[in-house]
């Protein structure tokens, strides 16, 4: 009999849920943006009701400033974000998602958020918990 391997099950696991992603009509929205666009999307959309400037996000995603002005700079380009002046100081100016950004967010929340209910289907909630906590602790183990 085969012995089982947690790595292999999860990269097999991750395999599936790559080919259906890909499969999906959200997938073009993905490919529309980096990683570190979709993080950034991500964090203004869930913090829409403050006023997020670019240190915010340099000091969020542990970037240097060189860098977070490149990756703004060219989520502007491909109008992603705008950058608005605030009442307070001029000089300041805080970082706001275009509408085309909401949008492709919300389109990968949905899309992820019923992949999700997929893959769960069957579990009870202690069930989920305790998956959880395993992770947790699996993730612990390595970094430790």
């Amino acid at each position: 009999m085969l012995e089982r391997r947690l790595g292999f099950e999860l990269h097999s696991l991750n395999n599936l849920i790559k080919r259906r992603v890909e499969s999906s009509e959200y997938f073009r929205h993905v490919q529309e943006m980096t990683g570190t666009n979709s993080w950034i999307i991500s964090y203004l959309a869930k913090h829409q009701d403050a006023d997020i400037f670019q240190k915010d996000l340099q000091e969020r995603f542990s970037v240097t400033r060189s860098t977070a002005s490149k990756v703004l700079t060219l989520m502007e380009q491909k109008n992603l974000i705008k950058r608005e002046s605030v009442a307070s100081d001029a000089r300041l100016k805080k970082i706001v998602l275009t509408e085309k950004a909401i949008q492709m967010y919300e389109a990968i929340e949905c899309e992820i958020e019923s992949l999700e209910k997929e893959m769960l289907k069957g579990f009870s909630e202690q069930e989920l918990q305790e998956f959880y906590q395993y992770i947790e602790r699996m993730k612990e183990n390595i970094s430790s």
